[in-house]
């Protein structure tokens, strides 16, 4: 197939502008589709029973008090806690059956035979199923659901407020029992407009889901019609990506007859050992995060207690550290130290490809690194602050905790962030600067700035909602900056980073490395933007983003199909290249974060989004195995891998070592091989088990967790954990040891131990995608 790096970064152009148009007017539509939420909700008597204005308090509520990284809504969130819309659901149908049966027939509704209970039942569901009109303000409860309204809040309010150390829920979680009793009014709100029609529709705003029959809540047509779509999508995105691989062959890199740049050749430019600095403070970062992972995993196991801690120390680590704020710093960490080595690695490479230092350069690396540790510490600070009560008033989400999973951090610490974004890529621009001016708009350079710049972008989608919007719509706009974030920036940003890499190790020619580049980007951006719609079925969206999140979802399996393939080309060049090949073990990270990139995003990725299965393990730990698979394995080892190429080329050649290295990446694989495989992939296929067979409140209730088996699978995790702890720390003795052996520096001048000749072969005639 004949194709030019032109015409594909044309075509990858229109593809992001029609990916985006397509989006926003989604969004438009969206916000004219969201349910409503109704001025009063009354009962038979005319007495009210909830407001608006509760339900929009309680919305607050749940994000101030971090409720979404202990449980979740909606299906998203955490999954220590209960889904609190399947739960309240559960709840309500419990409460309406006991009212009917001591109404009717004066007995609980254990106590009834098979036909009276049956009885109840149609009662419960005449009663759940009905609907409403366009521009319907008022909701009248039934007897049955207003008594249900009254017993769930208070069952919320003993737990969220009084506390339940069996659930890991801390006395005093939620500070009052006001705003406890608008968090039940808010999660009640959401199980309303679960078993509520939409207007001019057979089913619920969220398409019937979470699963309980006894609600009415079943999966519906278009569901099954659509995951027979995708299971057909399936088998063609297979043959399509397979196609495409024999058809357009991605160039491999390869090290025999090519010149490799030995290290000790290459000069340590001020800004490139500037960069250095942000591996430290990610190892740092990543250090704590895998001892909270452990923590995490363990609050499974004792929920209200941690190996004796209480009786030898005195110490409620319940109280101290609740799973919430474990978790939201978990996340958050993460986040943190893979962005810091992508930072980094986006620092040091342009004076390696292009021997040009820009004046002050490296003073304006470490303005970037104070600006990144001061976000950090700064949103942090005010994550714990803020989960503590310290900050009152309408600071609580601008400086405090913004109580969205992912998107923790208050704003203005999001904003920070943003900043920071826009100064790496003007940095990244500096370094180029001499290549840019010399390649085309589509060039290998151009398309680091890109890929920086769609992160940058895409994260504005998280300043369109405030604690005030309908979560509806704060979960469509969190969502552009989670998925497209990771299922299309960040693929973006992995494609170009390792064509970069690739041809700064001498394994690629830079006009081959930047038509595979485009080619993978192509489909990377082409799915993944309008793909993250398939975190909307279940959230209130309206119908359209079924189809169109199959759909896109499904394509998204073809650009990883060519990473996996690309990362198979890499491995036999790695198993080729000799004792002699400097980059072996940057080459091992490369080579594994393709494999789990395939792995977890895509294997794992595919089967969750099916949507019948999606149905049922929305917010299951199968979606935890695709999560650690795809982030950690994924990006984290491409970082890891960065690190390690940057420490290669910085490090006194006498000083080199690989041993602590070698040990850290293979520990950490076999450590992430355990956790997914032995113990939260396993405990995934149980929920779904009873998911299916129980409905889907059971599956995420303490009942299930404490099972024998669930609890065995839980510790099973264990000796995963361990090795990925000792895996980060053996990194960061290593790490902060070769940090005092790293080489001199000088300013280089090009052809002065650089490779600039391998940068600029500019020739664009029309050619094979595998043509040199």
């Amino acid at each position: 197939m004949e194709l030019t790096r032109r015409t594909i970064a044309k075509v990858l152009a229109v593809v992001f502008v029609f990916n985006l148009v397509v989006m926003g007017a989604g969004a438009f539509y969206s916000a004219q589709q969201v349910p409503p939420i109704p001025q009063e909700v009354v009962g038979p008597d005319g007495d009210v029973i909830v407001t608006d204005t509760q339900v929009r308090d309680g919305k607050i509520a749940f994000q101030k008090n971090g409720l979404m990284n202990h449980g979740s809504i909606l299906g998203n969130g955490a999954y220590f806690g209960p889904d609190y819309t399947a739960d309240t659901l559960d709840l309500k149908v419990e409460y309406m059956r006991e009212y009917y049966a001591e109404e009717r027939y004066g007995e609980s509704y254990g106590s009834l035979d098979g036909p009276d209970q049956s009885a109840v039942d149609r009662m419960v569901r005449d009663d759940l199923g009905g609907t409403i009109t366009e521009g319907q303000e008022t909701i009248e409860y039934s007897t049955a659901e207003a008594y249900a309204h009254e017993q769930v809040t208070e069952t919320y309010v003993d737990r969220y407020h009084g506390g339940d150390l069996d659930r890991g829920v801390p006395a005093e979680f939620i500070g009052s029992e006001e705003e406890a009793r608008e968090f039940a009014d808010f999660a009640l709100w959401t199980a309303w407009i679960s078993h509520t029609d939409r207007p001019g529709s057979d089913h619920s705003f969220t398409n019937d889901w979470p699963y309980n029959p006894d609600a009415g809540n079943v999966p519906t047509g278009a569901t099954m019609i659509w995951s027979v779509i995708s299971m057909v999508l399936l088998v063609g995105a297979v043959g399509i990506g397979v196609w495409l691989y024999k058809s357009v062959t991605l160039p491999e890199p390869e090290v025999t007859g090519i010149e490799i740049p030995p290290p000790d050749e290459i000069n340590l430019s001020p800004s490139q050992r500037a960069a250095t600095r942000f591996i430290p403070l990610a190892g740092a970062l990543f250090a704590v995060q895998v001892l909270l992972g452990g923590l995490l995993a363990h609050y499974y196991v004792e929920r209200h207690a941690f190996f004796g801690v209480e009786e030898v120390f005195g110490v409620g680590i319940v109280e101290a550290f609740p799973f919430a704020l474990a978790k939201t710093f978990h996340l958050d960490l993460g986040i943190l130290w893979i962005a810091s080595l992508w930072l980094g690695a986006g620092l040091f490479l342009p004076p390696l490809l292009t021997g040009h230092e820009p004046d002050r350069q490296r003073t304006y690396v470490h303005v970037l690194l104070g600006a990144l540790i001061v976000a950090a510490v700064g949103g942090l600070s005010g994550v714990w602050l803020g989960a503590q009560g310290y900050i009152d008033g309408d600071l609580w989400w601008i400086i405090g905790n913004e109580g969205l999973e992912y998107l923790e951090v208050g704003r203005l610490w999001q904003v920070g962030l943003l900043v920071g974004f826009v100064l790496w890529t003007g940095l990244v621009w500096r370094g180029f600067k001499p290549l840019l001016d010399r390649e085309s708009p589509y060039g290998l350079a151009h398309m680091i700035i890109y890929a920086g710049g769609s992160i940058g972008l895409l994260f504005t989608a998280g300043f369109f909602y405030t604690p005030e919007t309908n979560i509806v719509m704060t979960e469509f706009w969190r969502w552009w900056v989670v998925h497209m974030w990771v299922e299309g920036a960040f693929e973006f940003f992995i494609v170009a980073i390792v064509g970069l890499t690739l041809v700064s190790m001498g394994l690629l020619r830079k006009r081959s490395a930047e038509k595979a580049v485009a080619f993978q980007a192509l489909f990377v951006m082409g799915s993944g933007v309008i793909g993250a719609s398939h975190h909307y079925w279940w959230v209130g969206q309206p119908d359209v983003w079924l189809p169109l999140g199959t759909v896109f979802s499904t394509l998204e399996l073809i650009p990883l199909i060519l990473i996996l393939f690309e990362a198979m080309g890499q491995y036999r060049a790695l198993a080729t290249s000799g004792e002699s090949f400097p980059y072996t073990l940057p080459f091992m990270f490369i080579i594994a974060s393709g494999f789990w990139n395939f792995l977890g995003a895509g294997v794992l990725g595919f089967f969750i989004n099916l949507p019948l299965i999606n149905y049922y393990e929305h917010g299951t730990y199968l979606t935890v195995g695709h999560a650690h698979a795809a982030m950690f394995g994924a990006f984290g080892f491409l970082a890891l891998g960065m690190a390690t190429y940057m420490l290669r080329i910085a490090t006194r050649p006498a000083d080199w070592t690989e041993r602590h290295l070698r040990w850290a990446f293979w520990l950490w694989n076999v450590g992430l091989a355990v956790m997914v495989f032995v113990s939260v992939l396993p405990v995934g296929f149980l929920q779904l088990e009873v998911a299916f067979t129980e409905g889907y409140a059971a599956a995420r209730s303490l009942a299930f967790y404490n099972r024998d088996l669930v609890q065995a699978l839980f510790w099973a995790r264990l000796p995963g954990d361990t090795l990925i702890i000792l895996g980060t720390f053996v990194f960061l003795y290593d790490m902060v040891k070769k940090r005092f052996t790293l080489r001199p520096v000088s300013r280089p001048t090009t052809g002065s131990g650089t490779i600039p000749e391998r940068m600029i072969d500019e020739d664009e005639e029309p050619a094979a995608l595998d043509d040199d």
